[in-house]
Parts: C-alpha cells; sequence; structure tokens
C-alpha cells in the first residue's frame, strides 16, 4: 500500500540496516561501501540465471535508497521508532491490528495536525519531499485518449495504398485554462478534499479500502476559486484538426488500422493517444476479393468453351494477359493468374481468379440460327438429363 508520495506501509516492518550489514549507527561511508559492495555480489549482470541474487539486488537496491539518503534516514528512523513503540502489532490491510480500536492506516497517512507534526506529515516527508499544503504538486502527465474515425476509399486505392486526409474533433485541453479548470489569471490552491493527493480514500469493506479519484478536483490535486468561465471548471474542450493518414496497400474492408501518436493530445506533458481508423472499400465494377487475391467473372461463348480459345483478360492495374481456355471447358471453371491479386503482408502478391462464364445470347438470326439449329438436330441422341431421372 502507498499514500500516494512513494512511502509503502510494509516498509516499516523492514530492517534496512540489516539488509545492508550495517549497524543503525553506522556513517554515510560506511552505508555507501556496504551497499557497493553487496550490489556487485548480486548484479543482474553478473549473475544473469541466479534468481535468489536478483531479489537480493532489489533488495539491497530499496535498502540503500533510504538510508542511504541522510533526510529519508532520520525520517526513516523515526517512522521505524514509532512502528516499534505502538503499533507493534504490524500493518495488515487498511489498519493497524495492534492499535487500540482499529486505525486505518490511510487515515493516519492523510492526517494533517495542526503545525504539520502529523503521521501524514511525517511519511510524506519521508518519501513525497513534504506536506502537500505546503508544497506544490505537480499533475501526474496522462496519455491523450485514443480516437475511432472511419475512411471510404476506392477499391483500387485499398489495392495500391493511398494518404487520405482526416477530418478529426477529439476532447481535449481547454484552450482558454489550459486545462487547469480555473478561470485565467488567477492561482489555484490545494485541493482540500484530498489535501493534493488528487484521490480519496473509501472503505471497500472490512478492514481493506482503496482510493478514488477525488470528486472535487478530479484528480488534478488543485482547485479554482473561481471556474473557467469557457469550460465551466472541467479543464476540458474540444479540438478540430486534419491530419494526413497513410493507408498501406492491400487493406481489406472493414480493417482498422492504428496510427500511434495521431490520436488526442496528452496532458501535463503525457504522450498522444493512438487514432483508429476503420476502412471502408467502395466496390469495383469488374474486380472483387478473396482473401489476398481478386476476382474476376470473364463471359466466354460456348463456341471457346467447347473448342478452346486464348482470351485476353484485364488486370487491376497492370496490362492485360491472355487467358488459354482448352476445348471443353466447363462454364464456370476458374483459372489462376498468379502474382495478379492484393498485395500481402509480407510483400508478395496474391492471385487473380478469373472464372468463365457462358453468355447465352438474346436472340440468333440468320446463318447463326442455322448453324445452331443443325448442331441441336446432331446432338438430339444424347440423353443429357437422364441422370436426373435415375438419382431422382
Amino acid at each position: 500500500m502507498s499514500n500516494g508520495d512513494g512511502f509503502r506501509a510494509d516498509w516499516a516492518q523492514k530492517d534496512f540496516y540489516k539488509e545492508l550489514g550495517v549497524s543503525k549507527e553506522a556513517t554515510s561511508d560506511e552505508i555507501k561501501k556496504a551497499y557497493r559492495k553487496l550490489a556487485r555480489a548480486n548484479h543482474p549482470d553478473s549473475n544473469p540465471d541466479d534468481a535468489a541474487k536478483h531479489d537480493r539486488f532489489k533488495a539491497v537496491a530499496e535498502a540503500y535508497d533510504v538510508i542511504g539518503d541522510p533526510e529519508k534516514r532520520t525520517k526513516y528512523d523515526e517512522m521505524r521508532s514509532v512502528y516499534a513503540g505502538g503499533f507493534g502489532g504490524g500493518f495488515s490491510g487498511g489498519g493497524f491490528p495492534g492499535g487500540a480500536g482499529g486505525f486505518d492506516l490511510n487515515d493516519l497517512l492523510r492526517e494533517r495536525a495542526g503545525g504539520g507534526g502529523g503521521f501524514g506529515d511525517m511519511f510524506g516527508d519521508l518519501f513525497g519531499g513534504g506536506s502537500r499544503q505546503g508544497r506544490g504538486r505537480r499533475a501526474r502527465a496522462q496519455k491523450g485518449a485514443d480516437v475511432d474515425t472511419s475512411a471510404t476509399i476506392s477499391f483500387t486505392d485499398a489495392i495500391d495504398g493511398v494518404t487520405v486526409s482526416l477530418r478529426l474533433t477529439a476532447d481535449s485541453a481547454c484552450p482558454d485554462c489550459k486545462g487547469t479548470g480555473g478561470k485565467p489569471g488567477t492561482k489555484p490552491h490545494v485541493c482540500p478534499e484530498c489535501e493534493g493527493a488528487g484521490f480519496v480514500v473509501a472503505s471497500a469493506g472490512g478492514a481493506f479500502s482503496i482510493n478514488e479519484t477525488c470528486p472535487r478536483c478530479g484528480g488534478r490535486q488543485l482547485v479554482y476559486d473561481e471556474p473557467c468561465p469557457t469550460c465551466h471548471g472541467s479543464g476540458r474542450g474540444v479540438s478540430a484538426r486534419t491530419i494526413q493518414a497513410r493507408i498501406p496497400a492491400g487493406v481489406k474492408d472493414g480493417q482498422r488500422i492504428r496510427l500511434r501518436g495521431k490520436g488526442a493530445p496528452g496532458e501535463n506533458g503525457g504522450p498522444a493517444g493512438d487514432l483508429y481508423v476503420t476502412v471502408k472499400v467502395s466496390p469495383h465494377r469488374l474486380f472483387g476479393r478473396k482473401d489476398d487475391n481478386l476476382t474476376l467473372d470473364v463471359p466466354v461463348s460456348f463456341d471457346e468453351l467447347t473448342l478452346g480459345a486464348e482470351i485476353r483478360i484485364p488486370t487491376l492495374g497492370g496490362a492485360p494477359v491472355t487467358l488459354k481456355v482448352p476445348a471443353g471447358t466447363p462454364n464456370g471453371r476458374t483459372f489462376r493468374v498468379r502474382g495478379r491479386g492484393a498485395p500481402k503482408s509480407d510483400g508478395s502478391k496474391g492471385d487473380l481468379l478469373a472464372t468463365v462464364e457462358v453468355q447465352v445470347p438474346a436472340s440468333v438470326e440468320g446463318p447463326a440460327r442455322e448453324a445452331i439449329e443443325t448442331y441441336r438436330s446432331a446432338m438430339s441422341g444424347r440423353p443429357l438429363r437422364t441422370k436426373l431421372f435415375e438419382e431422382a
């Protein structure tokens, strides 16, 4: 558990002097010498496969971080003295089981005693640099929100890739108060409800408690007596901007593309969020798509399938190719033209799947009709539909 300033309650039960192998009266030089020796012996780089030494190195570093600093060491000694004298039962959950009435640790950490002599001040000074009221607190950096949008592109652009302009509106810091929520020109003060922590402690049942964002300051730690007239104290506004987004070649209809750092701007120096673009691809009048392959329906005549033929077919964005149709090809057969499909993630391309479809003329006159009637007479004895009745 932490009080928000870096203090961990379990440290009160740890003997950092013992961890470094020095006495409580050891000088700063003795502590530093002991730390360097132990750190060298247990460093992960020197013991890559020894998990026990890795843990030992962490414990040694933790101990030196506290008692290696004169100011922290003084406060640590005070804390240990308080723990040993009045709360020997130890810290557990959200309170001190050994204390009368079951004191809550969070209450103690938040306590502010008049001129600043409470437990909260002592522990806050130790790991957070002093009383919250006595020193300004800097709100932590926050990543900007992710933004969702969509873009409709042509079938050809989906295959080749394209750069599109996107008009975006997103939640951002108020342009007048810069996200503080206060009236420009006024000064803030520490939030009285959370005492500058940015969170409040709420009971979670039994001896446990949880931290929740302060409802008054919204986690900003500071409040203004006069709210910003533009955002009414929320600190939020709406920004509009136009960006250029690159849609990669081979994108599929409905695919969601992530553009890092193109979302809403961050707060307090935090990074921008990400932009997610859902791509909608308009259909092509000739070509279709199946995974990484393009599809094409090719109209052919009866005689071309019967006698065989060489026919030219188009490709998307490339030169036409010649398709060799063998004699006796059934209607609906699909031919594969390799490397004329959509781009793949590995840089290669899928194939073009060309399906032949017989086109029946609406009417036939003259010599063509006579030829077809002659063909009918010649084939009249062929039992094409016999199996239909046999299997029915």
